[in-house]
């Protein structure tokens, strides 16, 4: 017999209230408490905890694994509120912001992820994507500069490169001075996953391609794209049948429905997650559920625009992957991962009856349905022994949560706002009793509104 005693983990959250693993089996344990030893969770159980190097003592409070967000322009939150277009619908909100945007370059790519990211990190998002399809002639490394912000913060991060090759003269939206020439954008896709895209477990920067929309690329490129994705094994995302006028150009450029395009182009597969999917047909929703795609549920953009509901009861029960995503600052305005699981419940209940929509629901959306999006299954999006450490605190204390006694993760949802109180990345604290561990906040906040200014006022 062996005297040797167990490893000490690295990290122990313990005394929870509730521990909700959102694991395979939904387990939600009382008194529980979770152990993160190089970065993964190592144990769960209930009572007392074992030691470990740093212990978080999460009593009265709701622990989740971290939130995951699966679309966000965060290059927009330099025009937050921009008011020549906080009336518009999606089409005319584009053409007012293009010129605006096409100022972009690294410095203003590295401040607005920044700010960005730690926004999402104290909403208990722990893994974000990013699609960058805006890359204006002479801007720079724009990719990198946002991955340096998001190592810097220590969030997991899935910046996509995003791309547009047809501008206004092609019949697209864009400014010719924001679109590429198609093969240096399959060139530059394929650089940028060399140098950046982490294959191993528990990776914190994955790169995926992404042409911008059906409206905004070739069918070419869009094919390409699906083929060179293919090649170096890494996802692929674009917008997808955001609102009525998505449909209108698909049928009148393409003589199809939205869905029978992308299958032409080869889009639809279990490699593919579609930002928005609002006004999919009962019949695209069964071959998107087939085929296994995953769909970025942007519930206050698509309120703010005006696009529509879109149908996630439908499209759960079809087998698509719902995760949840706070879209661009500049059409959602805030960027917080627990609003958006919020909004997603409410108009579940909505659109399909008071019973279809719940807080865990929502919550299995902002985590499991974020996971599978991203290709992470079992990875991220849930605590289990083996999945990495990323771990949320919630407090359920102050007056928005007095009552809040028979069931506290409807009442973190229903009640509130919360706001995250620790906040662990691959076991590293990087939100501690509702504030950013790092001491940049101010500095980069006076650095993004210099910035914003200078691009809303060019």
């Amino acid at each position: 017999m062996s005297n040797t005693a167990p490893p000490v983990a690295d990290l122990v959250v313990h005394s929870a209230r509730i521990l909700a693993t959102v694991d395979d089996n939904r387990r939600e344990i009382r008194n529980g408490w979770v152990t993160v030893s190089n970065g993964f969770v190592s144990a769960i159980g209930s009572g007392t905890p074992p030691q470990a190097r740093e212990s978080i003592d999460a009593s009265g409070c709701l622990v989740t694994p971290g939130l995951v967000n699966v679309h966000h322009h965060l290059y927009q939150n330099l025009t937050r509120a921009y008011g020549p277009m906080t009336n518009s619908a999606l089409f005319g909100w584009l053409r007012t912001l293009y010129p605006l945007w096409s100022a972009l370059n690294e410095e203003s790519a590295h401040v607005s992820a920044w700010v960005g990211l730690a926004e999402l990190a104290m909403s208990g998002c722990t893994t974000s994507s990013d699609h960058l399809y805006l890359h204006p002639r002479g801007a720079g490394d724009l990719l990198s500069a946002e991955i340096a912000a998001a190592r810097d913060l220590g969030v997991r991060f899935h910046p996509t490169y995003g791309s547009m090759s047809l501008s206004e003269k092609d019949g697209g939206l864009p400014p010719d001075d924001v679109v590429q020439d198609h093969d240096e954008i399959l060139a530059t896709s394929e650089r940028a996953v060399a140098a950046h895209h982490d294959r191993t477990r528990g990776a914190m920067v994955r790169v995926a391609l992404a042409p911008c929309s059906p409206f905004s690329v070739t069918k070419q490129l869009m094919s390409d794209s699906a083929r060179l994705a293919e090649r170096l094994d890494v996802r692929l995302h674009t917008h997808f049948a955001e609102n009525d006028e998505d449909d209108t150009f698909s049928l009148a450029t393409f003589g199809c429905r939205p869905t029978e395009y992308l299958e032409e182009v080869g889009w639809v597969s279990d490699r593919v997650w579609l930002a928005h999917c609002v006004k999919p047909n009962d019949d695209e929703v069964k071959r998107l559920g087939a085929a296994r795609v995953g769909v970025a549920h942007c519930p206050s953009s698509n309120l703010i625009l005006s696009s529509g509901i879109a149908p996630t009861v439908k499209l759960r029960a079809a087998g698509v992957h719902v995760g949840l995503g706070v879209d661009g600052s500049s059409s959602a305005d805030s960027a917080s991962l627990w609003l958006e699981a919020r909004q997603a419940m409410l108009l579940a209940k909505l659109s399909s009856g008071a019973a279809a929509g719940t807080a865990r629901m929502a919550l299995e959306m902002a985590t499991r349905g974020g996971a599978g999006c991203l290709g992470r299954q079992g990875e991220i999006g849930e605590l289990s022994v083996g999945s990495v450490g990323d771990i949320v605190v919630w407090s359920l204390d102050g007056p928005q949560f007095a009552g809040v006694i028979d069931d506290p993760i409807e009442g973190w949802l229903r009640c509130g706002p919360a706001s995250a109180k620790h906040t662990v990345v691959h076991g590293r604290v990087i939100v501690r009793d509702h504030h950013l561990v790092s001491g940049k906040l101010e500095q980069m906040l006076r650095d993004h509104a210099r910035l914003a200014q200078r691009m809303q006022r060019a």
